[in-house]
């Protein structure tokens, strides 16, 4: 019974270390596109400052580099916060935390765009029933200027101001924007992901994913393979002491059915006589 208590606190514990802290991007300015040499800097906002995230992107040059590995600069004493000082068109990619631990936070894709144009959208997805705001602007001139606002290559509205409002954004809001300052030019195109209220953790952007495979399905994968194991040593602890505690069991009876009893005895009585035989007269 005790061995038993002490496995099934195992098989818990091994559950309970499957539970790790999510770290959540931020990316300052707060923009998908960026003007090529801007100051761009990325965070990742962590509760355990002991979980050990460190930021790494792909782009395509290069997979799963971290902050300091050919770009950007840490900024601090640890790889959870970086700087790039000059960002250009060879910096776009996808972007993220990861922990030492496994899990890596939300994905963030960034297009860093040598062009005059820019659609400045929210950077992670949005919730629904809130309200987003686009704006479209330039590198030189001031941002005000009338712009032409599209979702997946349809005209949507023009603004004279060059920024658009989305009320009480729903699922069918989700799509790919983009827009145009007439004698500027058009911005590239972002994707804008819209999550169900009940989300709490936001899913990964639709755009580039990592190439490689993710530390955290491997780091699930090990604690479901624990997990297993834990299982397994349980039922095989269980069948163990079953069969020890039925083993003396079969031997007693096997003993009481080979003990002979004083009433199992049968005895049996043999009556010999002997006849004398008569002499033969003659």
């Amino acid at each position: 019974m005790k061995e038993t208590s002490v496995l099934c606190l195992l098989f818990l514990i091994s559950l309970l270390s499957c539970t790790t802290n999510q770290a959540r991007l931020t990316v300052s300015p707060s923009s998908s596109q960026i003007f090529q040499g801007d100051f761009v800097s990325l965070s990742c906002e962590e509760d355990d400052s002991s979980a050990g995230w460190t930021l790494r992107r792909n782009t395509t040059e290069e997979q799963r580099t971290q902050c300091g590995d050919g770009w950007g600069k840490p900024a601090g004493s640890t790889n959870s916060s970086c700087n790039i000082s000059y960002i250009v068109t060879l910096d776009s990619g996808v972007y993220w935390c990861e922990s030492t631990e496994g899990p890596i936070s939300n994905m963030v894709n960034l297009t860093v765009t040598g062009g005059s144009v820019i659609l400045q959208s929210p950077v992670l997805p949005v919730m629904e029933g809130d309200d987003v705001t686009l704006l479209c602007k330039t590198k030189t001139t001031p941002s005000n200027l009338p712009a032409a606002f599209y979702k997946d290559g349809s005209l949507i509205r023009k603004q004279p101001t060059g920024h658009m409002t989305i009320q009480h954004v729903s699922r069918s809001d989700e799509g790919l924007y983009k827009c145009d300052i007439s004698g500027h030019g058009e911005s590239p195109s972002s994707w804008i992901t819209v999550t169900d209220k009940h989300t709490t953790t936001p899913p990964p952007a639709p755009t580039p994913r990592p190439t490689s495979t993710p530390t955290s399905v491997l780091s699930v994968l090990s604690c479901v393979g624990s997990v297993c194991v834990v299982v397994l040593l349980v039922l095989l602890v269980l069948m163990v002491r079953r069969c020890v505690h039925r083993k003396p069991e079969d031997k007693e009876k096997s003993r009481g059915d080979n003990i002979i009893t004083e009433d199992d005895i049968m005895y049996s009585d043999i009556k010999i006589s002997h006849h004398q035989e008569e002499p033969i007269k003659r």
